[in-house]
Protein backbone atom coordinates (compact mmCIF):
# COMPACT_ATOMS: atom_id res chain seq x y z
CA UNK A 1 0.00 0.00 0.00
CA UNK A 2 1.25 3.17 -0.70
CA UNK A 3 2.14 5.68 2.12
CA UNK A 4 -0.91 8.67 2.69
CA UNK A 5 1.13 10.74 4.74
CA UNK A 6 3.09 13.78 3.17
CA UNK A 7 6.54 13.12 1.91
CA UNK A 8 9.73 14.88 1.51
CA UNK A 9 8.98 15.25 -2.10
CA UNK A 10 5.38 16.79 -1.81
CA UNK A 11 7.34 19.42 0.92
CA UNK A 12 9.46 20.47 -1.71
CA UNK A 13 6.69 21.00 -4.51
CA UNK A 14 4.78 23.08 -2.11
CA UNK A 15 7.41 25.40 -1.24
CA UNK A 16 8.06 25.88 -5.08
CA UNK A 17 4.37 26.08 -5.69
CA UNK A 18 4.43 29.03 -3.17
CA UNK A 19 7.94 30.10 -4.08
CA UNK A 20 6.19 30.77 -7.61
CA UNK A 21 3.29 32.84 -6.59
CA UNK A 22 6.03 34.57 -4.42
CA UNK A 23 8.19 35.67 -7.34
CA UNK A 24 5.38 36.57 -9.44
CA UNK A 25 4.25 39.11 -6.69
CA UNK A 26 7.97 40.35 -6.58
CA UNK A 27 8.46 40.88 -10.13
CA UNK A 28 4.75 42.32 -10.55
CA UNK A 29 5.26 45.17 -8.25
CA UNK A 30 2.28 44.75 -6.61
CA UNK A 31 0.74 47.15 -3.52
CA UNK A 32 1.55 45.39 -0.37
CA UNK A 33 -2.38 44.13 0.44
CA UNK A 34 -2.40 42.82 -2.67
CA UNK A 35 1.16 41.20 -2.65
CA UNK A 36 -0.35 39.71 1.18
CA UNK A 37 -3.32 38.33 -0.51
CA UNK A 38 -1.29 36.39 -3.26
CA UNK A 39 1.24 35.31 -1.03
CA UNK A 40 -1.87 33.45 0.70
CA UNK A 41 -3.26 32.04 -2.37
CA UNK A 42 0.52 30.82 -2.63
CA UNK A 43 0.46 29.04 0.69
CA UNK A 44 -3.08 27.77 0.32
CA UNK A 45 -1.92 26.36 -3.09
CA UNK A 46 0.83 24.37 -1.15
CA UNK A 47 -1.15 23.29 1.66
CA UNK A 48 -3.60 21.49 -0.60
CA UNK A 49 -0.51 19.61 -2.64
CA UNK A 50 -0.19 18.45 0.89
CA UNK A 51 -3.46 17.25 0.95
CA UNK A 52 -3.89 15.46 -2.48
CA UNK A 53 -1.74 12.74 -1.26
CA UNK A 54 -4.72 11.62 1.21
CA UNK A 55 -7.73 13.26 -1.06
CA UNK A 56 -6.25 13.76 -4.77
CA UNK A 57 -9.32 14.39 -6.37
CA UNK A 58 -11.14 16.86 -3.20
CA UNK A 59 -7.62 18.72 -3.36
CA UNK A 60 -7.35 18.67 -7.08
CA UNK A 61 -10.89 20.75 -7.28
CA UNK A 62 -9.90 23.02 -4.44
CA UNK A 63 -6.71 23.60 -6.09
CA UNK A 64 -8.30 24.75 -9.60
CA UNK A 65 -11.37 26.84 -7.30
CA UNK A 66 -8.15 28.71 -5.75
CA UNK A 67 -6.58 29.17 -9.52
CA UNK A 68 -9.62 30.62 -10.30
CA UNK A 69 -10.27 32.90 -7.40
CA UNK A 70 -7.18 34.48 -7.66
CA UNK A 71 -7.39 35.83 -11.31
CA UNK A 72 -10.81 36.72 -10.70
CA UNK A 73 -9.33 38.67 -7.85
CA UNK A 74 -6.91 39.85 -10.68
CA UNK A 75 -3.47 39.20 -8.56
CA UNK A 76 -0.13 39.07 -10.35
CA UNK A 77 -0.21 36.52 -12.71
CA UNK A 78 1.52 33.30 -12.32
CA UNK A 79 0.47 31.30 -15.51
CA UNK A 80 -2.11 28.67 -15.22
CA UNK A 81 -0.33 24.91 -15.71
CA UNK A 82 2.73 25.90 -13.01
CA UNK A 83 0.59 26.80 -10.14
CA UNK A 84 -1.51 23.68 -10.76
CA UNK A 85 1.58 20.75 -12.17
CA UNK A 86 2.72 20.03 -8.79
CA UNK A 87 -0.97 18.85 -7.72
CA UNK A 88 -2.17 17.46 -11.31
CA UNK A 89 1.38 14.91 -10.99
CA UNK A 90 0.69 14.35 -7.45
CA UNK A 91 -3.03 13.06 -8.12
CA UNK A 92 -1.78 11.13 -11.95
CA UNK A 93 0.58 9.69 -9.63
CA UNK A 94 -2.13 8.57 -7.53
CA UNK A 95 -4.05 6.87 -10.15
CA UNK A 96 -6.44 9.31 -10.79
CA UNK A 97 -5.37 10.28 -14.32
CA UNK A 98 -9.19 11.17 -15.85
CA UNK A 99 -9.83 13.61 -13.07
CA UNK A 100 -6.59 15.33 -13.60
CA UNK A 101 -6.92 15.40 -17.57
CA UNK A 102 -10.52 16.65 -16.95
CA UNK A 103 -9.53 19.49 -14.50
CA UNK A 104 -6.71 20.62 -16.46
CA UNK A 105 -8.59 20.94 -19.77
CA UNK A 106 -11.61 22.54 -17.95
CA UNK A 107 -9.04 24.79 -16.78
CA UNK A 108 -7.36 26.10 -20.02
CA UNK A 109 -10.99 26.02 -21.50
CA UNK A 110 -12.19 28.59 -18.98
CA UNK A 111 -8.53 30.35 -19.12
CA UNK A 112 -8.88 30.82 -23.00
CA UNK A 113 -12.62 31.47 -22.58
CA UNK A 114 -12.08 34.52 -20.47
CA UNK A 115 -8.89 35.74 -22.22
CA UNK A 116 -11.04 36.02 -25.54
CA UNK A 117 -14.00 37.83 -23.63
CA UNK A 118 -10.82 40.53 -22.69
CA UNK A 119 -10.16 41.07 -26.20
CA UNK A 120 -6.56 39.35 -25.87
CA UNK A 121 -5.24 38.51 -29.35
CA UNK A 122 -6.69 34.29 -30.60
CA UNK A 123 -3.09 34.03 -32.17
CA UNK A 124 -1.30 34.76 -28.55
CA UNK A 125 -4.29 33.35 -26.50
CA UNK A 126 -4.81 30.10 -28.73
CA UNK A 127 -1.51 29.57 -30.91
CA UNK A 128 1.42 30.29 -28.10
CA UNK A 129 0.09 30.44 -24.03
CA UNK A 130 -2.51 27.80 -25.33
CA UNK A 131 0.21 25.07 -26.46
CA UNK A 132 2.40 25.60 -23.56
CA UNK A 133 0.02 25.78 -20.90
CA UNK A 134 -1.12 22.17 -22.67
CA UNK A 135 2.17 20.95 -23.09
CA UNK A 136 2.94 21.44 -19.30
CA UNK A 137 -0.55 19.88 -18.03
CA UNK A 138 0.14 16.38 -20.15
CA UNK A 139 3.58 16.37 -19.58
CA UNK A 140 3.54 16.43 -15.36
CA UNK A 141 0.36 14.24 -15.23
CA UNK A 142 1.86 11.47 -17.85
CA UNK A 143 4.75 12.08 -15.49
CA UNK A 144 2.52 11.31 -12.26
CA UNK A 145 1.28 8.00 -14.41
CA UNK A 146 4.39 6.62 -15.21
CA UNK A 147 5.68 6.82 -11.94
CA UNK A 148 2.47 5.29 -10.58
CA UNK A 149 2.94 2.49 -13.23
CA UNK A 150 6.68 1.93 -12.37
CA UNK A 151 6.02 1.73 -8.53
CA UNK A 152 2.98 -0.90 -9.36
CA UNK A 153 5.49 -3.13 -11.84
CA UNK A 154 8.26 -2.64 -8.86
CA UNK A 155 5.74 -4.25 -6.32
CA UNK A 156 4.15 -6.94 -8.74
CA UNK A 157 7.72 -8.07 -9.00
CA UNK A 158 8.76 -8.16 -5.34
CA UNK A 159 5.71 -10.34 -5.02
CA UNK A 160 6.50 -12.44 -8.09
CA UNK A 161 9.92 -12.66 -6.20
CA UNK A 162 8.60 -13.33 -2.80
CA UNK A 163 6.07 -16.07 -4.57
CA UNK A 164 8.79 -18.08 -6.27
CA UNK A 165 10.95 -17.57 -3.49
CA UNK A 166 8.23 -19.68 -1.27
CA UNK A 167 7.54 -21.76 -3.94
CA UNK A 168 11.31 -22.83 -4.08
CA UNK A 169 11.52 -23.10 0.07
CA UNK A 170 8.32 -25.34 -0.24
CA UNK A 171 9.43 -27.60 -3.33
CA UNK A 172 13.14 -28.14 -1.06
CA UNK A 173 11.01 -29.09 2.03
CA UNK A 174 9.15 -31.35 -0.69
CA UNK A 175 12.15 -32.77 -1.87
CA UNK A 176 14.16 -32.59 1.52
CA UNK A 177 10.75 -34.65 3.08
CA UNK A 178 10.50 -37.41 -0.07
CA UNK A 179 14.27 -38.19 0.29
CA UNK A 180 13.68 -38.84 4.27
CA UNK A 181 10.93 -40.91 3.42
CA UNK A 182 12.90 -42.98 0.32
CA UNK A 183 15.77 -43.39 2.97
CA UNK A 184 13.69 -44.66 5.67
CA UNK A 185 11.93 -47.17 2.85
CA UNK A 186 15.44 -48.25 1.82
CA UNK A 187 16.64 -48.53 5.30
CA UNK A 188 13.77 -50.29 6.18
CA UNK A 189 13.93 -52.74 3.75
CA UNK A 190 17.26 -53.65 3.72
CA UNK A 191 17.63 -53.74 7.34
CA UNK A 192 14.27 -56.07 8.11
CA UNK A 193 15.26 -58.40 5.32
CA UNK A 194 18.36 -58.75 6.64
CA UNK A 195 17.39 -59.35 10.40
CA UNK A 196 14.92 -61.51 9.63
CA UNK A 197 17.31 -63.52 7.61
CA UNK A 198 19.77 -63.56 10.55
CA UNK A 199 16.98 -64.76 12.65
CA UNK A 200 15.86 -67.62 10.40
CA UNK A 201 19.55 -68.82 9.74
CA UNK A 202 20.85 -68.28 13.47
CA UNK A 203 17.46 -70.91 14.58
CA UNK A 204 18.85 -73.29 11.32
CA UNK A 205 22.60 -73.26 12.87
CA UNK A 206 21.68 -73.66 16.44
CA UNK A 207 19.01 -76.77 15.63
CA UNK A 208 22.19 -77.75 13.55
CA UNK A 209 24.66 -77.44 16.66
CA UNK A 210 22.28 -79.34 18.87
CA UNK A 211 21.94 -82.70 15.99
CA UNK A 212 25.64 -82.26 15.53
CA UNK A 213 25.66 -81.42 11.93
CA UNK A 214 28.64 -78.99 11.19
CA UNK A 215 27.62 -78.97 7.35
CA UNK A 216 24.16 -77.69 8.22
CA UNK A 217 25.91 -75.25 10.60
CA UNK A 218 28.61 -73.52 8.02
CA UNK A 219 25.59 -73.27 5.25
CA UNK A 220 23.86 -70.94 7.95
CA UNK A 221 26.67 -68.95 8.59
CA UNK A 222 27.61 -68.51 5.49
CA UNK A 223 23.93 -67.42 4.20
CA UNK A 224 24.37 -64.81 7.24
CA UNK A 225 27.69 -63.75 5.87
CA UNK A 226 26.12 -63.20 2.69
CA UNK A 227 23.32 -61.47 3.30
CA UNK A 228 25.28 -58.97 6.13
CA UNK A 229 27.62 -58.73 3.55
CA UNK A 230 25.00 -57.65 1.15
CA UNK A 231 23.50 -55.20 3.58
CA UNK A 232 26.39 -53.58 4.94
CA UNK A 233 26.84 -52.43 0.75
CA UNK A 234 23.88 -51.24 0.54
CA UNK A 235 23.98 -48.93 3.63
CA UNK A 236 27.70 -47.93 2.75
CA UNK A 237 25.48 -46.54 -0.91
CA UNK A 238 23.20 -44.79 1.17
CA UNK A 239 25.53 -43.30 3.37
CA UNK A 240 27.48 -42.17 0.66
CA UNK A 241 24.76 -40.35 -0.76
CA UNK A 242 23.72 -38.47 2.20
CA UNK A 243 27.44 -37.29 2.36
CA UNK A 244 27.67 -36.53 -1.07
CA UNK A 245 31.07 -39.12 -1.40
CA UNK A 246 32.58 -38.92 -4.61
CA UNK A 247 32.97 -42.67 -6.46
CA UNK A 248 31.00 -45.41 -7.45
CA UNK A 249 27.58 -46.56 -6.10
CA UNK A 250 26.53 -50.03 -5.36
CA UNK A 251 24.15 -50.29 -7.92
CA UNK A 252 20.61 -50.06 -7.64
CA UNK A 253 18.68 -53.38 -6.73
CA UNK A 254 16.73 -55.29 -9.07
CA UNK A 255 15.35 -58.14 -11.12
CA UNK A 256 18.30 -59.39 -12.40
CA UNK A 257 19.47 -59.42 -8.35
CA UNK A 258 15.34 -61.22 -7.78
CA UNK A 259 16.83 -64.71 -8.20
CA UNK A 260 19.74 -64.29 -5.47
CA UNK A 261 17.27 -63.07 -3.41
CA UNK A 262 14.88 -65.63 -3.48
CA UNK A 263 18.02 -67.80 -2.84
CA UNK A 264 18.53 -66.62 -0.12
CA UNK A 265 15.28 -67.28 1.31
CA UNK A 266 15.35 -70.94 0.49
CA UNK A 267 18.77 -70.83 2.26
CA UNK A 268 16.61 -70.46 5.44
CA UNK A 269 14.34 -73.86 5.03
CA UNK A 270 11.55 -72.17 3.32
CA UNK A 271 10.78 -73.33 -0.48
CA UNK A 272 10.11 -70.47 -2.70
CA UNK A 273 9.39 -70.85 -6.40
CA UNK A 274 10.55 -67.68 -8.68
CA UNK A 275 9.11 -67.38 -11.67
CA UNK A 276 9.47 -64.59 -14.19
CA UNK A 277 6.60 -64.76 -17.06
CA UNK A 278 7.56 -61.88 -20.40
CA UNK A 279 10.57 -59.74 -20.83
CA UNK A 280 12.00 -57.84 -18.64
CA UNK A 281 15.39 -56.94 -19.64
CA UNK A 282 14.76 -53.52 -21.01
CA UNK A 283 12.23 -52.62 -18.41
CA UNK A 284 13.24 -49.00 -16.43
CA UNK A 285 15.47 -49.20 -13.40
CA UNK A 286 12.86 -47.52 -11.30
CA UNK A 287 10.58 -50.41 -12.25
CA UNK A 288 13.28 -53.13 -11.52
CA UNK A 289 13.86 -51.66 -7.63
CA UNK A 290 10.13 -51.40 -7.13
CA UNK A 291 9.72 -54.49 -7.76
CA UNK A 292 12.80 -56.43 -6.12
CA UNK A 293 11.83 -53.92 -2.89
CA UNK A 294 8.14 -55.09 -2.89
CA UNK A 295 9.34 -58.55 -3.39
CA UNK A 296 11.80 -58.36 -0.73
CA UNK A 297 9.45 -56.95 2.25
CA UNK A 298 6.85 -59.22 1.35
CA UNK A 299 9.46 -62.43 1.94
CA UNK A 300 10.49 -60.58 4.99
CA UNK A 301 7.18 -60.50 5.89
CA UNK A 302 6.66 -64.43 5.47
CA UNK A 303 9.80 -65.18 7.39
CA UNK A 304 8.89 -62.95 10.58
CA UNK A 305 4.97 -63.68 10.78
CA UNK A 306 3.46 -66.49 8.00
CA UNK A 307 4.53 -69.09 9.51
CA UNK A 308 4.41 -70.66 5.93
CA UNK A 309 6.32 -73.52 4.37
CA UNK A 310 5.78 -72.14 0.53
CA UNK A 311 5.87 -68.95 -0.91
CA UNK A 312 5.40 -68.10 -4.83
CA UNK A 313 6.47 -65.36 -6.46
CA UNK A 314 5.12 -64.55 -9.59
CA UNK A 315 6.27 -61.26 -11.91
CA UNK A 316 4.33 -60.89 -15.22
CA UNK A 317 5.78 -58.35 -17.88
CA UNK A 318 2.91 -57.25 -20.86
CA UNK A 319 3.21 -53.98 -22.83
CA UNK A 320 1.60 -51.63 -20.61
CA UNK A 321 1.94 -53.37 -17.49
CA UNK A 322 4.18 -55.78 -14.66
CA UNK A 323 2.38 -57.31 -12.11
CA UNK A 324 3.96 -58.71 -8.50
CA UNK A 325 2.25 -61.69 -6.83
CA UNK A 326 3.88 -63.24 -3.62
CA UNK A 327 1.36 -65.79 -2.16
CA UNK A 328 2.56 -68.10 1.10
CA UNK A 329 0.54 -70.89 2.54
CA UNK A 330 0.33 -69.69 6.24
CA UNK A 331 -1.79 -68.37 8.61
CA UNK A 332 -2.82 -65.20 6.57
CA UNK A 333 -2.51 -62.43 8.71
CA UNK A 334 0.18 -60.96 10.50
CA UNK A 335 0.07 -59.73 14.10
CA UNK A 336 -0.71 -56.00 14.83
CA UNK A 337 -1.95 -55.31 11.34
CA UNK A 338 -0.15 -53.87 8.63
CA UNK A 339 2.44 -51.81 9.38
CA UNK A 340 5.75 -50.06 8.10
CA UNK A 341 6.37 -52.64 5.53
CA UNK A 342 3.01 -52.07 4.06
CA UNK A 343 3.01 -48.45 3.80
CA UNK A 344 6.38 -48.68 2.16
CA UNK A 345 5.01 -51.52 -0.31
CA UNK A 346 2.26 -48.74 -1.49
CA UNK A 347 4.78 -45.58 -1.52
CA UNK A 348 6.98 -47.27 -3.62
CA UNK A 349 4.23 -48.46 -6.28
CA UNK A 350 2.10 -44.95 -5.66
CA UNK A 351 4.92 -43.13 -7.02
CA UNK A 352 4.28 -45.46 -10.23
CA UNK A 353 1.03 -44.87 -10.34
CA UNK A 354 0.32 -48.11 -9.20
CA UNK A 355 -1.59 -50.34 -7.03
CA UNK A 356 -1.00 -52.80 -3.94
CA UNK A 357 -3.65 -55.13 -3.22
CA UNK A 358 -2.41 -57.23 0.23
CA UNK A 359 -4.32 -59.62 2.34
CA UNK A 360 -5.17 -63.26 3.05
CA UNK A 361 -5.95 -65.56 0.45
CA UNK A 362 -9.53 -67.26 0.12
CA UNK A 363 -8.34 -70.50 1.74
CA UNK A 364 -5.26 -69.79 3.76
CA UNK A 365 -2.21 -67.67 3.43
CA UNK A 366 -1.28 -64.65 2.27
CA UNK A 367 -1.26 -62.59 -0.78
CA UNK A 368 0.72 -59.85 -1.92
CA UNK A 369 -0.18 -58.11 -5.43
CA UNK A 370 1.34 -55.18 -7.24
CA UNK A 371 0.28 -54.00 -10.23
CA UNK A 372 2.36 -51.22 -12.27
CA UNK A 373 1.43 -49.06 -15.33
CA UNK A 374 4.81 -49.41 -17.22
CA UNK A 375 4.34 -46.52 -19.91
CA UNK A 376 3.73 -44.09 -17.28
CA UNK A 377 6.81 -45.82 -15.43
CA UNK A 378 8.82 -45.59 -18.25
CA UNK A 379 7.97 -41.71 -18.55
Amino acid sequence: MQPISPTRTDLLLAAATFCLVAAAVATDGAALPRAALACGFGMGLGGLLLCARRWPVPALLATAAGILGYYVLDLPPVGLAAPAAAVLYRVAERGRVVPAAVVGGSLLAVSVAARLVEGDAVSVVVGVELGSEAALMLAVIALGDAVRNRRSLRAALVRQAVTAADDQRREAAHQVEAERLRIAREMHDTLGHTMSVITLQSAVAKEALADDEPAQVETALDAIRSVSGTAMAELRATLGTLRREPGPREPTPGLAQLAALVDGVRQGGLAVELRVDGAVDALPAVVGSTVYRVAQEALTNVLRHADATRVAVTVRAAPDRLSLEVVDDGRGSSPGGPGQGLRGMSERVALLGGTVQAGPTGTAGFRVYVRLPLMRAAA
